[in-house]
């Protein structure tokens, strides 16, 4: 399917960041979800765990996550490293307005 074919992209990906990256801290995912089924956005999602849980270990790690699927950031909040992130909305008067959250509100 069209899904599994981006999920498998985006490991892809992941894999080449992981390996070329070896001292690179940053992961930086933009949208990572769109045109994913439910069931591949699980898959990825604990993809991601598992590089997280990893990276973490060694210090230096930051992932960089630009979506508006909250229930693939409830699915990272899995990880026990995985405690914050940062919400972009804007105010009644159109200013951005930058929020540090607990992904345990998303629940």
């Amino acid at each position: 399917s069209a899904g599994q074919k981006v999920l498998a992209s985006l490991v892809i990906r992941l894999a080449l960041a992981e390996s070329l990256g070896v001292n690179c801290g940053v992961i930086a995912l933009d949208e990572p979800t769109t045109n994913l089924d439910r069931e591949n956005v699980e898959s990825f999602a604990a993809s991601l765990v598992d590089i997280i849980d990893s990276r973490s270990r060694h210090g230096n790690f930051q992932l960089i996550v630009i979506t508006h699927d909250e229930e693939f950031v409830q699915l990272l909040g899995r990880s026990e490293r995985a405690e914050h992130y940062w919400r972009v909305s804007k105010d009644l008067q159109q200013h951005s307005k930058v929020e540090k959250c607990d992904i345990a509100d998303l629940a």
